[in-house]
C-alpha cells in the first residue's frame, strides 16, 4: 500500500503529541487503530465477494456446458429410438410380406416348434385366418416402445406330466 519508513512513521507520531497532547493521544491511537481494522475488514469482505462471484460466475459456465452436453445426448437418444422405430417398422412389413406368401402355400409336414416332422402327431387345426392372413399374435416388448411382432407359430402348451411307475396320480410316490 504506501511505502512508509520507520523515521515516517517517528514524525507523525511527535507531530500527533504536539497537535493533540499527552493526554489525549492514547485515545486517538486507539480511534486510529479501530479504523484501520475496519478498512481491513472491509477490504477483507470486498475480496472475498469478488472471488466468489468468479466462483459463481465458472459454476454458471459449468452449467451451461453440462445442458448442451446433455441436450446433445437427448438429441442422440431421438434420433436412435426414430431409428430403432423405422427399423421395427420395415421389419414389421417383411414380416408380414412372409406371412402373406407361407399363407399362399400349403405346407405338406406336421412340423414341431423346432421344425421337424412330429412323429405321430394329428394333424394341427388349421389356424384362423382374418382377410386371408394367419392369425397375428401380439408380443409386449419391455419399455415405452410399443411394437407388434408377428408369427404364425401355436401358442405353447404346457407339457403334460406322465406319473412314474408306482405313483399316484398327483405325482407322489405310493408308501405301500
Amino acid at each position: 500500500m504506501f511505502d512508509i519508513g520507520f523515521w515516517e512513521i517517528m514524525i507523525i507520531t511527535l507531530v500527533a503529541l504536539l497537535v493533540v497532547g499527552p493526554e489525549r493521544l492514547p485515545g486517538l491511537a486507539r480511534e486510529i487503530g479501530r479504523f484501520v481494522g475496519k478498512a481491513r475488514r472491509f477490504v477483507q469482505s470486498v475480496r472475498s465477494d469478488i472471488e466468489q462471484e468468479l466462483q459463481t460466475e465458472e459454476l454458471r459456465k459449468m452449467l451451461k456446458g453440462q445442458e448442451k452436453e446433455i441436450q446433445a445426448l437427448k438429441s442422440m437418444m431421438h434420433e436412435t429410438e426414430e431409428t430403432l422405430r423405422g427399423d421395427l417398422k420395415e421389419t414389421e412389413e417383411a414380416l408380414r410380406h412372409g406371412l402373406d406368401d407361407a399363407a399362399e402355400t400349403k405346407p405338406t409336414k406336421n412340423l414341431d416348434p423346432e421344425g421337424q416332422p412330429a412323429a405321430g402327431a394329428p394333424a394341427p387345426e388349421p389356424e384362423k385366418k382374418v382377410d386371408g392372413r394367419p392369425r397375428i399374435q401380439r408380443v409386449p416388448v419391455a419399455g415405452n416402445l410399443d411394437a407388434d411382432l408377428l408369427t404364425d407359430a401355436p401358442p405353447a402348451q404346457p407339457a403334460e406330466r406322465v406319473p412314474a411307475e408306482g405313483a399316484d396320480d398327483n405325482g407322489t410316490a405310493n408308501k405301500a
